[in-house]
């Protein structure tokens, strides 16, 4: 209770206060010395190392603080930071942090967040290719563009081959993504696939951003919870695939979860986008972590992708240049760098199989001999192009983060018996209640 009481303080006290090459040396007049990135994992570490890090001038270090997000950890450490941005010395002032879409409206409307355009001069020109959903997300209510993203995140179902041949007949992705090109032929294949002894997902949530991706309607409306049909779509689906057991009753990222990626893995398949095939199970189906990633090593290379049911993004991270930054110039020439550089987007997609936030550049990777070998061989950008175009982030509010994670809690006892619907729907409201006291049903 009482993280959840400080997690929902913080927000309301952010909230109050809203009022290229890359080998190339970056030519910047810095006056800072110290660069301090809040980050809650390495993948953007990687990102600026790999494409960045060697146009820095020699005399500037790069400070990471780096804070997990469970339990709210990262925000709540970052919220703490920027309350005291104006009395720490230049050196340990926040310079760049990362904020996620599910509450990048919580900075985005605030005055921590600089102006991409007014304050670090970046131009309509420089972004011009980038997907429009990435911009739409850090916008604020003035109109002002508050960070830029290296990545866009549509997504899609990652299969495993070897059980889509056992169950289908076929691994080729265009004739799967056939077969699961709608929820009703996806259910009928998931009780195939219980038949030949596979789960279909891996567990509760496993769908859960498919279909809450396409809500046409926002959690909260004028302080009233609003419940889109996509989400009670979601909860009938799960509880099903749970009785009828068509999942193996892991939460994501769980230990069962990931176990269902290896080689001795049962799950046909896991929703994602990119990022989850590269960071997440990419090393979940390696037997063995330090030997080469190939095929033969745990279940890399039998995976493939489609499209599925109906398409989503989910995720992204986005970074935010901090008001009282005394590296201006740096944080210019880093967002241009790893967002806005139509070759450096290029390398990140074909190096790690990322889906990056340059139109021109997706489609030229999409029509190039371009192969993904965790995916078999596959150039599965090709996929993602028309999900990335049409992807709406209308619906997104600064109350996101927190539905998400208490409807997905609040089920889960439905899912496995353990209380009725109307007591899960009961949980659920209590807990956002808790956390957003002023939200009401």
């Amino acid at each position: 209770m009482k993280k959840i009481l400080a997690a929902a303080a913080a927000i309301a006290a952010l909230m109050a206060l809203t009022g290229c090459k890359s080998e190339k040396k970056a030519d910047v007049a810095q006056s800072g010395k110290v660069l301090n990135i809040y980050v809650w994992n390495t993948e953007f570490q990687e990102r600026f190392n790999t494409y960045y890090a060697s146009k820095l001038p020699a005399d500037v270090k790069v400070n990471w603080i780096i804070t997990p997000n469970q339990d709210n950890a990262y925000q709540n450490k970052l919220d703490e930071a920027l309350m005291r941005q104006d009395s720490l010395p230049n050196d340990e002032k926040i310079d760049l942090f990362l904020v996620e879409a599910d509450y990048a409206l919580k900075y985005v409307n605030t005055d921590f967040t600089l102006d991409v355009i007014k304050d670090l001069g970046i131009t309509q020109e420089d972004i011009k290719n980038q997907y429009k959903y990435t911009k739409d997300i850090m916008t604020d209510s003035k109109g002002n563009l508050k960070g830029l993203t290296w990545q866009a995140c549509p997504g899609g179902f990652i299969y495993r081959r070897s059980i889509a041949k056992d169950v289908l007949g076929t691994d080729n992705p265009d004739e799967v993504g056939k077969a699961l090109s709608d929820w009703q032929k996806f259910n009928d294949v998931a009780k195939e696939a219980k038949k030949k002894g596979y789960f279909m997902l891996s567990g509760y949530d496993d769908a859960f951003r498919a279909f809450s991706d396409n809500m046409t309607k926002p959690w909260v409306v004028e302080d009233k919870i609003i419940i889109d049909p996509q989400i009670e779509s979601w909860i009938a689906q799960t509880k099903e695939f749970t009785e009828n057991g068509y999942n193996n009753k892991a939460s994501l990222w769980s230990a069962e979860s990931t176990q269902g990626m290896g080689g001795k893995g049962k799950v046909f398949g896991y929703f994602g986008p990119a990022w989850f095939i590269d960071f997440v199970m990419a090393p979940g189906s390696l037997n063995d972590q330090n030997a080469e990633k190939k095929l033969g090593n745990g279940s890399y290379g039998d995976w493939a992708f489609c499209k599925g049911p109906q398409g989503f993004s989910w995720g992204g991270t986005w970074i935010c240049g901090a008001k009282g930054s005394d590296n201006i110039e740096i944080i210019r020439d880093i967002l241009k760098t790893l967002t806005c550089d139509a070759e450096v987007m290029t390398e990140i997609a074909k190096k790690s199989g990322d889906f990056t936030n340059n139109i021109p550049a997706m489609e030229a990777v999409a029509a190039s001999d371009y192969q993904n070998p965790f995916l078999g061989g596959q150039n599965h950008i090709k996929f993602f192009l028309d999900s990335a175009k049409s992807i709406d982030k209308s619906c997104i509010t600064q109350y996101d983060q927190g539905m998400s994670e208490k409807i997905q809690s609040a089920m889960k006892d439905y899912f496995n018996g353990k209380v009725s619907l109307d007591q899960a729907w009961a949980n659920f409201y209590t807990s956002i209640q808790e956390l957003y006291p002023r939200l009401k049903k």
